[in-house]
């Protein structure tokens, strides 16, 4: 478990089936609105803050081509399987330091729910993002349902393990007083505009890197149309506390998020929607996560899809792989490939 100085840096720097089979619910467990975001740290409290304003993203929604890219799918609160994808995708040391160069990793969402290891997964991306950086290359993470949901306050599949992680949270704000003493510091730590939520907010839902779009579920056409700022900018400025409630790009079903359209089984149709929601945002190529693929990494529609979420993470027991795209090229990596 980390200790309450470790929760303080990491905020600072991060500021079923497969994933789980329905959106979230959006009920939150405390029946009154939650106040503005105080500080992790035992200091007194301070006056009541403004609305907070969205916080820059680590990223832009677009970023130029890059010599290689490595994208890792749902990790779900695993940190062997995390090291081991990264490993994998040659980017991690064996002291657990960056040496990917100028390599741009993209995880796909879904770090959280199902493990125990949330925090130390976000304890090791906040050490290698400015390693990665200073090397030249990326550490993109996106928020996927489960990053989503638990910021909705929907805990449905958060471990003993992980809600005792969020310990130091936990204040003694009568807002919370209705809810179960071992997810106060939970709530207090994801609810809009709560620390763990506003470094969230700095993560996009959907990116674009080179001629690859990157995301958690999939981008079906009605949401390509929509354009991807106003898709991250919606999300972003529910998890800062500036909108009242989660927009449709988060709760619907076929919301970039939870969409399985292109997981599923290839057809005709399948095909001619994906190519309509890459012509719109001016990309080659769809990888997505959410959906396990037992058998290793699948694509589908002339590889214009590549589905990525192995089920690496305990919970599922599935292989380590990640997916290695090197200019047109595509390369399945495992543990064992050379």
């Amino acid at each position: 478990m980390l200790r309450p100085h470790q929760l303080s840096v990491l905020v600072l720097a991060f500021a079923a089936q497969a994933c789980s089979t329905e959106p979230a619910t959006f009920e939150r467990p405390a029946p009154a609105p939650a106040p503005a975001a105080q500080p992790v740290t035992a200091a007194p409290a301070a006056p009541a803050a403004p609305t907070p304003t969205p916080q820059p993203p680590w990223f832009a929604d677009r970023l130029p081509p890059a010599p290689r890219i490595v994208a890792i799918g749902d990790v779900h609160g695993d940190l062997r399987a995390f090291r081991a994808a990264l490993r994998a995708g040659g980017v991690l040391d064996a002291a657990d330091h960056w040496s990917g160069a100028e390599t741009v990793v993209v995880q796909t969402g879904d770090v959280f729910d199902r493990g125990d290891d949330e925090l130390e997964i976000v304890q090791l991306i906040d050490r290698l993002r400015p390693e990665a950086a200073a090397a030249g290359g990326k550490l993109v993470t996106l928020n996927g349902n489960h990053e989503l949901m638990n910021v909705a306050l929907d805990f449905r599949y958060v471990t003993p393990g992980a809600y005792a992680d969020f310990d130091a949270y936990a204040s003694a704000d009568p807002a919370l007083a209705d809810v179960k003493p071992e997810a106060r510091g939970r709530v207090a730590a994801f609810k809009p505009g709560g620390p763990l939520a506003l470094a969230l907010s700095r993560q996009n839902m959907v990116q674009v890197v080179g001629d690859t779009l990157f995301l958690h579920g999939g981008l079906e056409p009605r949401w390509a149309q929509v354009g991807l700022e106003a898709l991250n900018d919606g999300p972003r400025r529910w998890m800062t506390g500036e909108l009242p409630q989660a927009p449709e790009s988060v709760t619907a079903h076929d919301s970039p998020t939870w969409s399985r359209a292109f997981s599923a089984e290839e057809s005709p149709e399948v095909c001619d929607a994906l190519a309509r929601s890459l012509d719109a945002v001016g990309a080659r190529r769809m990888v997505v996560g959410h959906t396990v693929q037992r058998d290793g990494i699948t694509s589908a529609c002339d590889g214009r899809v590549w589905r990525i979420d192995v089920g690496m993470a305990a919970y599922y027991g599935g292989q380590v792989q990640v997916l290695e795209i090197t200019g047109a090229q595509t390369r399945l990596l495992g543990p064992t490939t050379e």
